[in-house]
């Protein structure tokens, strides 16, 4: 009976164990698109942000999230994505650059407007303290940053392999594919250098594949200063 139970202990699922990502030494980015499946313009940036899954620097140089915003559900299509809570976070960018307006598809790389080049962001040099995640499969995610410090982390699971015919809007009769579509995001602000945050991964339709994303900033700041994530494989 020892030698059976033993048995059924290995036969578990390795997703049953916890997930541990860290950070290295240096900075790792925080590349954000904002995006809409109603806006017309936003397909180009989703397939080169999609094809970031293949980047040798993922997770280590930097850690990529799409927002939808809702702003253009009133078109006719109601992204499935988007969110008040993301459009929200793209606002607050806009009023921490002064800037009257948002727009899709617009990408955000540590804190700054960022127009898309040919390349991802590279291996930055700057130093930065390390960031742990610890993520249990029940959900319970882990932090720890040992900066002295009021900082606040933000933890995002993200959707990949997704397939979204659309029906109506701009896109109408496209059928258009994401990557790295934050699904939830959660805040928690560090004490002692630790958070812990709950994001139990649940099934959503349509999405193949999950990550988890996790960014550290200052208490009040949106600048992402260390971040660290994989995928939930």
């Amino acid at each position: 009976m020892r030698l059976i139970g033993l048995l059924c202990l290995l036969m578990l699922p390795a997703a049953a164990a916890p997930w541990h990502f860290a950070s290295g030494g240096t900075r790792t980015a925080v590349l954000e698109l904002y995006s809409s499946e109603g806006c017309s313009s936003c397909p180009p940036a989703e397939s080169w942000l999609a094809g970031l899954r293949e980047a040798p620097g993922l997770w280590r140089d930097f850690v990529p999230v799409a927002f939808h915003v809702a702003y253009w559900d009133r078109l006719g299509w109601r992204d499935r994505f988007a969110s008040r809570q993301f459009t929200a976070r793209q606002y607050a960018y806009a009023d921490a650059w002064r800037s009257n307006s948002v727009y899709t598809p617009g990408f955000v790389l540590n804190g700054a407007e960022w127009r898309r080049g040919s390349a991802p962001p590279g291996r930055s040099t700057a130093a930065a303290e390390t960031l742990t995640v610890d993520y249990a499969a029940d959900g319970q995610c882990r932090v720890q940053f040992a900066v002295p410090g009021d900082y606040e982390i933000s933890a995002a699971l993200l959707g990949g392999g997704i397939v979204s015919p659309v029906a109506a809007g701009e896109n109408a009769g496209r059928t258009l594919r994401h990557e790295f579509v934050a699904l939830r995001l959660e805040n928690a602000r560090l004490v002692d250098g630790v958070a812990t945050l709950q994001l139990p991964v649940t099934p959503v339709k349509g999405v193949a594949r999950q990550a988890l994303a996790v960014w550290v900033t200052r208490r009040g700041d949106l600048t992402p200063l260390q971040a660290t994530g994989g995928w939930l494989e």
